[in-house]
């Protein structure tokens, strides 16, 4: 590749800055060995941002963010911050960015490596060979819905409320997604909602249904509710190829899979916005971890969600289809003949520091190169 691709890391809060610093490395290695160009900027999110400016993200970094080829984030949020006004918690700038950027198809793959088969939730002849992909929504639904807020009833109770909302072209736009990166797959989508509780539920099921004729007849498609898909992954996850559904659902969807594939420390995910007429896109890439503050400082964490991230971003945002695939090699490699991170133990393997996993995924990557 020689054009230099600008990316902006936002390593965020509690593991979020360690984690972050392994996949730094990765990319300097890929600079080193001649096989990019990258301009790496870094700025503060979250609790961090809190803390310097007050904000979770300032109106300068969601420039920056804006101007990127790509943005690499970490995490964000600890007990530190919970006092904070809610509109100002760190969580509310990742929840900005995503609009600002309108990123609006989440890419969450639920993978089982080999080596990991006995770390699965589920019986290993459940999970092995499992590949998932579930396409959440990510800038509608609940999570941004009006009306929304607390309010007090006149007789001084109170009441919270969220609205479930979305159009036909937010629906559309996703489901073009999940039948693309099908037809690149196993061929298969499984779409997911509450149509028969929820008229957004409906709406999603009509539209769905409808593009499927209209543009991806080739691509099998079902549907089901959100409560039963949740039973199937647990019952029989190898059933699904391409899982697509809205955000809330696909919020709490994605970390069930996740669970199935060993930790949540190994998965990545990308949010991508829509191809504009040059052919570029915004895109946001990040572990779908969270800031695990409790472990935060002590070298525990595992970096592996982080660095797969960053291989997302080259294969999805800079094409370097062959470099993604080759970390996710030395990522499955890694994980079959060194040690192991705290939250993913085998017997008989050392125990190792996030940067020593770091180490170890660097050394195959030498190997493999």
């Amino acid at each position: 590749m020689s054009a230099s691709r600008n990316i902006l890391l936002l390593p965020g809060d509690g593991i979020g800055p360690e984690v972050m610093a392994q996949a730094r490395r990765v990319l300097d290695w890929l600079q080193s060995t001649g096989r990019g160009r990258f301009e790496v900027t870094e700025d503060l999110v979250g609790g961090a941002a809190i803390d310097a400016h007050g904000v979770p993200v300032r109106d300068a970094t969601v420039a920056r963010a804006l101007a990127a080829d790509a943005v690499l984030f970490g995490s964000v949020g600890g007990p530190k911050w919970d006092s904070v006004p809610f509109e100002i918690r760190p969580e509310a700038g990742l929840l900005r960015l995503r609009k600002e950027l309108g990123v609006f198809a989440n890419l969450r793959p639920a993978k089982v490596f080999d080596a990991l088969v006995e770390s699965s939730s589920l019986k290993p002849e459940l999970v092995r060979g499992l590949d998932i992909m579930i396409v959440r929504e990510c800038i509608g639904g609940i999570y941004f819905g009006e009306p929304r807020g607390i309010e007090t009833l006149p007789d001084g109770s109170q009441r919270g409320v969220n609205t479930e909302s979305y159009t036909t072209q937010e629906i559309t736009r996703v489901g073009r997604v999940a039948f693309d990166l099908a037809r690149a797959r196993q061929g298969r989508v499984c779409s997911v909602e509450k149509a028969n509780v929820m008229e957004s539920g409906l709406l999603w099921r009509q539209v769905m249904t409808a593009l499927h004729a209209a543009e991806y007849a080739d691509v099998p498609l079902t549907h089901m509710y959100a409560d039963n898909c949740a039973m199937q992954l647990a019952r029989n996850p190898r059933q699904f190829d391409v899982i697509v559904t809205g955000n809330l659902f696909g919020d709490l969807l994605s970390d069930l899979a996740a669970m199935l594939t060993g930790s949540l420390g190994l998965l990545p995910s990308a949010t991508l916005g829509a191809v504009d007429a040059a052919g570029r896109r915004h895109a946001l890439y990040e572990p779908i971890h969270g800031s695990a503050p409790d472990i935060a400082g002590k070298g525990l964490a595992n970096p592996l969600a982080q660095i797969l991230s960053l291989a997302l971003l080259l294969r999805y945002s800079f094409g370097m289809t062959q470099d993604a695939a080759l970390i996710e090699l030395a990522v499955e490699n890694t994980l079959g003949s060194a040690g192991r991170t705290a939250d993913i133990p085998a017997p008989g393997r050392a125990t190792l520091s996030t940067a020593q996993m770091g180490d170890a995924v660097l050394a195959e990557l030498g190997r493999l190169g």
